[in-house]
């Protein structure tokens, strides 16, 4: 019996050849890919920590020498409901269920730092573009010999899940101390680790600080509760149509033919899987002119001038010229009106840096020499020495502004004109500088001549002090009583007239009178 030649595979009813490489996502109708598709949603984050607590950490607690291990659970609303009333939770028998750790979600913030683009949540346009090196649509392409074609690439959109902050409330149980210090040690170690299933999704968290408290039913309980922060991002199931990784292909060969007016970016479509695309304009006159649809208008901006060319449609040549009206090379001579820096203005090969300071005062980074004058309304000398190697020019120089300021010069000065000391014109070799001199050196002693019970006379005149110097007083004046110093505190001098000169002496703070046989003397700056 002759057999029928087999009908091929593309002319089969129900079955549709397509190219793996062309699909832009494994939702499509013709996908086999049997990967699930991403999603990561909070009950992935809750398994986390309860992953975490049973396989990585651990807790155990030592039990009439033998280990326990400490049981993690979630706590329902109702659960939850009857810790919070009664402190604690109880098993079918109702008793109190020790040691325990349960745990509770209790709120979940955005992280606005991570801000994503939802204007359209079924388009987000917040993702990031990664190239493929290598694409499975050119497996078997021998790019060595190929002419004019592209090497295809394999281009991914990758979207940015919604970033949140999940917060935690944990409760632990123990019957003792020692096994609370145990378990609180094991938690505390974890804190700032990712948390999660090798091979799956992990997440950072942070760990708050520890409360212990102590309760008392009909047994002692020792009760510690924290909170836990988890760094975490979402990606719902149902709209992994949308934000899952697409994939593009880009062409590997474009021929253009003859002169076209057409944008090429209307004929790329990634999307399509399109390999090769043709442009061409059909019955071209080869006597025709080629202009621009739209010309080129030149124009001088600020500052630069324009010639022999402004309009240019291509029917032409055009020759222009564009000019700034002087050189600007770096060996010219260039010349602004005026200069604006916004930070620091840089002269010279070193970088001579002249810039603004926080006061608002310039500051120049380097030393100055000046060939020529300094005009300045004030000088100011930060350092605490100053060089001069020229002398000031003519004028008026300032030193200090307040008593309080202290000049100091090392070395000798040298006063070509008039020196004035505090008030008083000294002048070197005239009469004034002798009064000064005369003052400063006086000093003669004198006996009292009679003496009260609390007041002693001298035939004496007091030195006057020259102009600019404090009045003389009983500060410019030693006495001694019967040879004994007398404390200035209690003293007091008086010029009563031309010729006599009184003292008088606080009886009750010197402690004793005086009498008409002691002698009293007196040194200091009497006239003679």
């Amino acid at each position: 019996m002759a057999r029928n030649k087999p009908i091929p595979r593309s002319q089969r009813p129900g079955v549709k050849t397509f190219n793996r490489g062309e699909q832009i996502s494994r939702s499509s109708p013709n996908a086999k890919d049997t990967v699930k598709n991403i999603s990561v949603g909070i009950m992935d984050m809750d398994s986390a920590i309860m992953y975490y607590f049973n396989e990585v950490i651990q807790p155990t607690i030592t039990e009439n020498k033998e280990t326990v291990k400490v049981p993690c659970m979630y706590a329902s609303p109702e659960r939850w409901v009857s810790i919070q009333k009664q402190g604690f939770l109880r098993d079918k028998k109702r008793q109190a269920i020790t040691p325990l750790i349960v745990f509770k979600r209790t709120g979940i913030e955005k992280n606005e730092n991570i801000p994503v683009d939802k204007l359209d949540a079924n388009n987000p346009n917040h993702f990031y573009t990664f190239e493929q090196k290598y694409t499975q649509q050119q497996r078997y392409d021998r790019f060595s010999v190929q002419q004019g074609l592209f090497h295809n690439k394999e281009l991914h959109n990758v979207v940015i899940p919604d970033y949140v902050t999940l917060s935690y409330e944990f409760t632990i149980w123990t019957s003792y101390i020692e096994q609370m210090n145990r378990i609180v040690e094991k938690i505390n170690y974890s804190d700032g680790a990712y948390w999660g299933e090798p091979g799956k999704m992990r997440f950072r968290t942070t760990i708050e600080n520890f409360a212990d408290a102590t309760e008392m039913d009909t047994e002692r309980l020792i009760k510690t509760t924290f909170s836990v922060q988890m760094y975490g991002y979402i990606i719902p199931e149902s709209f992994n149509k949308y934000i899952t990784t697409k994939k593009y292909l880009t062409p590997k060969q474009i021929i253009l033919k003859d002169d076209v007016d057409v944008q090429l970016a209307s004929l790329i479509k990634p999307e399509a899987g399109v390999q090769s695309i043709t442009v061409s304009q059909a019955n071209k006159v080869s006597s025709a002119k080629t202009t621009l649809t739209n010309g080129i208008t030149l124009t001088g901006g600020t500052g630069v001038t324009m010639t022999g060319v402004t309009n240019f449609t291509g029917e032409t040549a055009a020759l222009g010229t564009v000019s700034i009206g002087q050189d600007v090379a770096q060996t010219s001579n260039v010349t602004f009106n005026d200069v604006s820096a916004s930070s620091a203005i840089h002269v010279g090969e070193t970088s001579f840096t002249i810039s603004q300071r926080a006061d608002g005062t310039a500051q120049v980074d380097k030393d100055w020499h000046v060939k020529g004058d300094i005009f300045a309304e004030n000088y100011i000398v930060s350092s605490s020495v100053m060089h001069y190697t020229q002398s000031f020019a003519n004028g008026d120089n300032v030193f200090g502004d307040t008593l309080t300021d202290n000049q100091r010069f090392t070395g000798s000065v040298d006063v070509t004109g008039s020196l004035t000391l505090n008030g008083s014109s000294i002048t070197a070799g005239g009469s004034e500088v002798s009064t000064f001199d005369t003052y400063i050196r006086k000093s003669f002693v004198k006996k009292s001549n009679s003496i009260s019970s609390d007041t002693a006379s001298f035939s004496a005149v007091t030195a006057s002090a020259p102009s600019g110097l404090a009045v003389t007083s009983e500060n410019d004046f030693i006495f001694f009583i019967n040879g004994q110093y007398m404390e200035h505190d209690a003293l007091s001098v008086f010029q009563k007239n031309g010729s006599t000169f009184e003292l008088h002496v606080n009886t009750s703070s010197i402690g004793y009178n005086l009498e008409s046989d002691d002698e009293i003397i007196a040194q200091g700056k009497f006239n003679s």
